[in-house]
């Protein structure tokens, strides 16, 4: 495989994974996927309530957003995925349908995270559940084909430095860190 053939973009709720997803798909004229879109009624019911999903709430949920990114990747799309993807095992089923998927993982801290989330109207993920999310992450440092960058700098910046690193690095490419100036 030349190149990487589908990105996720990832992180904490709150870190602007929809808006840089956004952001690169317009880029790129790929197609954006919502993960949230494809969360199941009970996952919704359950944060919506305050109480953070487990492993076992998201299985299926990451299964069916793995095998929508194969089947655009197949349809010679450029697929761009907003989903968490906080475990390695949960990137790992990703992968499972995608080999050589890509990474941008928007870092940001905790306050800054709650900040946003509590501003955010409209939104079933509470304020409250940020730190599940913050215990959950496993950040991905040191797997392959994935771009770190501070969630604070502008979504044009995010996505133009993302859009960079995906069209120059071939599948199975070493992480990359980008300073935040």
């Amino acid at each position: 495989m030349n190149r990487m053939p589908a990105l996720v973009v990832m992180g904490v709720s709150g870190c602007g994974k929809s808006s840089v997803g956004k952001a690169i798909s317009d880029a790129i004229n790929g197609r954006m996927i919502e993960g949230d879109a494809f969360h199941p009624e009970e996952n919704i019911r359950k944060m919506s309530a305050g109480h953070p999903l487990v492993d076992a709430d998201r299985v299926g949920w990451l299964a069916r957003l793995a095998t929508i990114l194969a089947e655009a990747v197949d349809n010679a799309e450029r697929p761009v995925l907003a989903c968490s993807a906080l475990k390695e095992s949960y990137r790992d089923i990703l992968r499972s349908k995608t080999p050589g998927l890509g990474f941008v993982f928007l870092e940001l801290t905790r306050d800054v995270a709650g900040a946003r989330v509590g501003h955010r109207p409209g939104h079933f993920m509470p304020a409250s559940l940020i730190d599940s999310q913050f215990a959950t992450l496993e950040p991905p440092y040191g797997e392959a084909n994935v771009f770190s960058v501070d969630a604070t700098l502008p979504i044009a910046d995010i996505a133009a430095r993302a859009v960079a690193w995906w069209e120059k690095m071939p599948g199975d490419s070493k992480p990359l860190h980008s300073a935040s100036g």
